[in-house]
């Protein structure tokens, strides 16, 4: 039997240890965040979404993480005080993680193995790669923002490519439709 997410041990970003289970029952859009990175101002548009559709069970759970160019070089404290002032987040934040690599968190591990195919994954992809900046070899997370959208069972049932924003049709749509069920 595979293992639910609600399962896995996370971190809030005051360092508080709990599970997903106290979000069972929610639609969840799990992001991993970074404050230094060109996508850096989709926190804004998170927020929003977040504001305009909690009230309906949509929880957003920011993950900040450090694996690309070290766009997230800061402590929990640092992070938490960026995001609440640069961009008023309300959402929840957890403690930086890593997303990719050796040491990938096993809540990322599972949310990849549930959905390893990517809504939108190309163009961000091909802009990366026309940088020449490294990118990882699908299905790991290609960059900061990569979304996944987790049903209200806590099944998987989203990927959406880091450059998709919150107000992006295929990205609402997806939420709505999960919120309705």
């Amino acid at each position: 039997m595979t293992q639910s997410i609600y399962d896995i041990p996370v971190k809030t970003i005051a360092g508080e240890s709990i599970s997903l289970n106290q979000y069972a029952g929610k639609v969840l859009l799990v992001v991993n965040t970074a404050s230094k990175c060109g996508l850096t101002a989709q926190y804004e548009g998170l927020e929003k979404l977040y504001q305009a559709k909690k009230d309906q069970g949509l929880e957003i759970l920011g993950f900040p993480a450090n694996n690309f160019k070290g766009q997230e070089p800061g402590t929990d404290e640092e992070i938490s005080s960026f995001c609440s002032l640069n961009y008023d987040v309300h959402f929840p934040l957890f403690s930086k993680i890593s997303v990719t690599g050796n040491d990938q968190h096993p809540l990322y591990a599972q949310l990849i193995k549930a959905q390893p195919q990517t809504t939108g994954e190309g163009s961000m992809r091909e802009r990366l790669n026309g940088l020449s900046i490294e990118t990882t070899e699908a299905p790991e997370v290609l960059w900061n923002f990569e979304k996944f959208l987790v049903n209200k069972q806590g099944d998987v049932v989203g990927r959406f490519a880091p450059d998709i924003t919150a107000d992006d049709p295929r990205l609402v749509e997806a939420i709505d439709a999960e919120l309705a069920k």
